[in-house]
């Protein structure tokens, strides 16, 4: 027998996600901070992700019709994350929200598009842990950059066998941590010793204690996972310091930050010889990414620059139009299912959506900070790794 409350809790879920496909515009949702601590990484990820509406709406549009961008601001603040997914669903009845940065806005909008039977498409790198049927995850999971960057260090990048850890204090930066702390613990690296672990909040300015830490220390060098503006203030510190020629490896710093990084501490050379991991830099070289940085440069300025996070929002709403053509329709379980498994010529190469979790498929790359402002790659895995976001060593 059919129980009534499923079949009615089911009809409007369903009829909520396929309502959103009415309209003269197909509505998608950026929830991203324009305001705020966080304002310096995510504003240019909404210029990415307005690049490639521009892109699809000049080439015709989806089905007829032209996307239309509903920006709201998340302005760092958590809660105001989950307020604007609401709105954005409620009120505006977006097809789907490209938004959040830090794992702590992901955290209070994953119920809501749960609970909304909704589609977020998440361009972050982020600590893993998690799997939704209702996110799409286009940034890195564990084992596509805290894991590579911990065994580079110790490994290929020879970097020495003392490290210290240094994060906001919040989701992504402790559980990265743990991460790394557990993956050293295994047999093959005894020799590595995490000697110091320090955090601050998301915003703040005052490294003077955990630098002075790192000075009595010594490590060999240091990991990061500071985000948003704290890592000016943690830069200009630690440059100013006896550690200044202590190796950082950066998962959270990319070419728009050392911009402003660079005008803090007198010069974008200063930061020369520390370390990022991502999955695309500005310099990588394919004739896809020529373009990208063309079309970007022309839309915003020739001094812009380009980061992951960007070419991650970039070809994902390239990938989100892709799966609406495949499906030949705007209803998110349609949607939900095409991008299983789906290929798309990204500036990083073609990369492709796991069948089964949700995340991607990426190359993982290792950047030097050079004088100009741009990353040399120096380690480059060469093939797509599949990604993990249960790492097999956290059980």
């Amino acid at each position: 027998m059919i129980n009534i409350r499923t079949f009615f809790a089911t009809f409007l879920l369903f009829t909520a996600a396929t309502a959103y496909s009415s309209g003269e515009t197909i509505k998608v949702g950026i929830l991203h901070s324009l305001t705020g601590t966080m304002a310096i990484s995510e504003r240019g990820v909404v210029d990415a992700l307005e690049l490639g509406i521009k892109e699809i709406n000049d080439a015709g549009g989806l089905l007829g019709k032209k996307i239309e961008a509903v920006k709201y601001d998340g302005a760092s603040d958590w809660d105001e994350f989950a307020k604007g997914a609401n709105e954005l669903i409620e009120k505006h009845q977006v097809v789907s929200i490209f938004g959040c940065w830090t794992s702590a806005s992901r955290k209070r909008v994953l119920p809501v598009v749960e609970r909304k039977n909704h589609l977020l498409w998440y361009p972050v790198q982020y600590e893993g842990m998690e799997q939704s049927p209702n996110i799409i995850y286009t940034g890195a999971a564990p084992n596509q950059q805290i894991i590579p960057a911990a065994r580079w260090a110790v490994s290929e990048g020879k970097l020495g066998n003392k490290v210290f850890l240094v994060g906001s204090d919040y989701i992504f930066p402790r559980t990265a941590n743990k991460i790394v702390k557990k993956f050293l613990k295994q047999p093959e690296f005894n020799h590595v010793k995490v000697v110091g672990e320090a955090y601050r909040n998301l915003g703040d300015k005052d490294f003077k204690g955990i630098v002075d830490k790192i000075v009595k220390i010594n490590p060999s060098f240091i990991i990061s996972t500071i985000n948003g503006d704290s890592n000016v203030w943690f830069f200009k510190r630690l440059q100013a310091s006896k550690a200044r020629n202590i190796p950082v490896i950066s998962m959270s710093i990319a070419e728009p930050e050392l911009v402003e990084i660079g005008r803090q501490i007198g010069g974008v050379s200063h930061l020369k010889g520390h370390f990022a991991v991502w999955n695309y830099f500005q310099s990588y070289k394919s004739t896809r990414n020529d373009l990208f940085i063309s079309s970007f440069k022309k839309k915003y300025g020739s001094s812009r620059t380009l980061s992951d996070p960007q070419e991650a929002a970039y070809f994902q709403i390239h990938l989100f139009a892709k799966a609406i053509k495949k499906a030949g329709s705007t209803d998110v379980h349609a949607i939900r299912k095409a991008v299983k498994g789906l290929e798309i010529n990204a500036p990083s190469g073609v990369l492709k959506i796991d069948e089964t979790n949700n995340h991607t498929h990426k190359r993982v790359l290792v950047g030097k900070i050079n004088l100009e402002g741009q990353f040399d790659i120096v380690w480059d895995s060469e093939k797509l790794v599949a990604p993990e976001p249960f790492p097999a060593f956290m059980k």
